[in-house]
């Protein structure tokens, strides 16, 4: 199998980022700190009760990471920053107060005010929970109205597909049925992510049940539609549209179905039209290819902010640390 992680790992070493762990309270994630500060992956923040970070895992050598109690400081910056973005959706200051005291927000306030360069939470928050302070606090990139998701999908270095075995699947877990703009969002975040972590320069093949007009509906039309918006907002970027799965990444089917395009029968960035489609898509890959499937990616945030699956491991985390320090050094 790849050793994409690995590298992932050295890379983010180079870079010295800061990533602030919000459930610092949880073994998994203090143990995670642990090994990510020793090993270098990044300079950890947790957010917590000291005491309580050393009664849950207290063999965990702690040398390093910054510690930050919420309850013990003075937030009334971060409660002002915050209340400042939001008063117009009608926050008070009492209310930012409240906000700014849940770790889920601080952790983002510490990203808005360049005081960390990501965040990472998850592993006993919901989704929603994590992602909705990034949503209201850092927004989306410019030029970027979506947050998505993309899973990289490992395969053996020697598969005919991706490359070097390498694809990105978006969006697999976040937008259950986006729109053109959507669906061309979700592209151009995958193609930044292949990049940014996949180390793989993108092919983006927006994916139907169609190639080429060989089908006509709103279906399709929605596919064509992003096609142009990518286009116009990226005219750097390989992309082509729309394909069947087969057409983007068989050259003998491409060479049928789709003649002269530069990324059909080559695609390792999938996008899919919808939420189940992704879904099942990357599930499929992993179990019937025995690829394995890193994420999901939280991507299209002007900075970084990640979510755990609830299930995760310790070592899990920490190559999310890995990954959300190299997310930021392309914000």
């Amino acid at each position: 199998m790849n050793d994409l992680l690995d590298i992932v790992r050295e890379k983010a070493k180079q870079l010295k980022k800061t990533i602030v762990l919000a459930e610092g309270e949880e073994p998994r994630i203090i143990t995670a700190a642990a090994k990510a500060q020793a090993e270098g992956v990044a300079q950890i923040v947790l957010l917590g009760n000291p005491r309580k970070i050393a009664e849950k895992c207290p063999g965990a050598n702690l040398d390093g990471v910054k510690i930050i109690d919420i309850d013990a400081i003075d937030i009334k910056d971060y409660a002002q920053h915050l209340y400042e973005l939001r008063k117009s959706k009608g926050l008070d200051l009492d209310s930012a107060y409240k906000l700014a005291k849940n770790p889920l927000y601080f952790g983002v306030l510490m990203v808005a005010r360049g005081e960390a360069d990501g965040m990472v939470a998850g592993s006993v928050n919901a989704t929603g929970d994590v992602l909705r302070p990034a949503l209201q606090i850092i927004k989306t990139a410019p030029g970027i109205k979506t947050v998505s998701s993309c899973f990289i999908m490992v395969m053996d270095k020697n598969s005919k597909y991706g490359e070097n075995g390498i694809m990105v699947f978006g969006d697999c877990a976040v937008n259950p049925n986006p729109d053109a703009q959507q669906l061309a969002d979700i592209a151009i975040a995958s193609a930044g992510t292949a990049v940014a972590i996949a180390g793989i320069s993108p092919k983006v093949a927006l994916l139907s049940y169609s190639t080429k007009g060989s089908a006509k509906g709103e279906l399709i039309d929605k596919v064509t539609t992003a096609l142009e918006l990518v286009k116009k907002a990226r005219p750097d970027l390989r992309v082509d549209g729309e394909l069947q799965a087969d057409a983007a990444l068989v050259p003998t089917v491409a060479d049928l179905k789709a003649p002269g395009s530069t990324v059909a029968g080559k695609a390792n960035v999938l996008i899919f039209p919808d939420l189940q489609a992704g879904n099942i898509g990357y599930k499929l890959v992993q179990r019937l290819a025995g690829a394995e499937a890193i994420g999901p990616i939280c991507q299209g945030f002007n900075k970084p902010v990640n979510d755990l699956s609830r299930g995760c491991s310790s070592e899990d985390v920490v190559n999310v640390v890995a990954m959300t320090a190299l997310q930021s050094a392309i914000n």
